[in-house]
């Protein structure tokens, strides 16, 4: 099933292209309290399943095209983000070591809505594809083996980062905890709808071109061993969010304009517009282009506020 808010936080079960609303399926809930109502659901959602296809046969089929698509979890606990997590396509010579670092829940946006580049000296703005999981109970010191009981479903994920903030260590609170960089839905896939998570394809798209394409089977470390990993650190809640990392080699610039679209195979397709006030340029190109030119791997900035003199 594909579980999603729409329009005024309403509850809504996806249905090929609509929705059916399910609101009155979980307790009573405001726009602020709609994150409560989708953990709630999620928690529930073994006794729940029977009238939730019961509500797809029997209510109204509303069209996508006709509502807003809604963040599905608008305020997550926790948003813990595996770090430098893909071989790059087998280029790495060696696996890197396993790490994490938490973003703010209050950067979440959803579907359609917009990323805000903020007034700051940053060398470059780029937003990585990736895929997330929904956890679905608690999960502590969870062995490997298991962590398919822990996991609810999955999300598309864009982790929005600033890249060469100061000082130059211990910079991911400041790079990736900016209001709007949490592009998140547009909506959770249910963990029994994907076979294997671990053979999936992403893709990013700015502008209708393409820029990241990969597979989760390039993943330093897979699923089962991050859940391992971070379940042993702090335990892991209902609705906690966990973005797998991404294959950096298609990473470019974001500027002002750009329409973003994240692909995650049997997940679906996220996509927000850039936004920044200051309407800085930087050079287009993908990491991987610039080191196949033998160039630093990051864009540089070409005009605006804080270009390099």
């Amino acid at each position: 099933m594909k579980l999603a808010f729409f329009d005024s936080y309403r509850l809504g079960l996806v249905v090929g292209d609509a929705i059916v609303d399910i609101s009155t399926e979980v307790p009573a809930y405001t726009e602020d309290t709609a994150s409560q109502a989708m953990i709630w659901l999620i928690e529930n959602f073994d006794d729940k399943k029977a009238a939730l296809s019961k509500a797809v046969e029997q209510r109204e089929h509303i069209p996508l095209a006709n509502v807003r698509i809604r963040p599905p979890i608008p305020k997550p606990g926790n948003i813990v983000c595996m770090a430098v997590n893909y071989m790059e396509n087998g280029t790495l010579a060696e696996r890197p070591l396993i790490n994490a670092f938490h973003k703010a829940p209050s950067g979440v946006v959803g579907h359609g809505d917009t990323m805000v580049l903020p007034d700051m000296a940053a060398s470059v703005f780029e937003a990585e594809a990736e895929i997330a999981l929904v956890i679905g109970r608690r999960a502590d010191k969870v062995a490997a083996a298991d962590w398919q009981n822990y996991v609810f479903g999955y999300v598309c994920f864009i982790d929005g980062s600033a890249r060469g903030v100061k000082p130059d260590k211990n910079t991911f609170f400041q790079m990736k905890s900016r209001a709007t960089f949490a592009p998140l839905g547009p909506w959770i896939v249910t963990a029994d709808e994907i076979e294997d998570p671990q053979n999936l394809d992403i893709a990013m798209r700015v502008n209708g071109a393409l820029r990241q394409d990969f597979n989760t089977n390039d993943m330093a470390h897979g699923i089962a061993k991050c859940i391992e990993w971070l379940s042993h650190i702090h335990p892991l809640e209902p609705g906690d969010i966990v973005a797998t990392g991404t294959n950096h080699r298609g990473l470019s610039a974001i500027q002002h304009g750009d329409r973003l679209e994240l692909t995650v195979e049997r997940v679906g397709t996220l996509s927000v517009v850039v936004q920044d006030d200051l309407q800085r340029t930087w050079s287009t190109e993908t990491r991987l282009e610039r080191q196949t030119k033998g160039l630093p791997a990051l864009s540089p900035q070409l005009s605006g506020k804080y270009t390099p003199s």
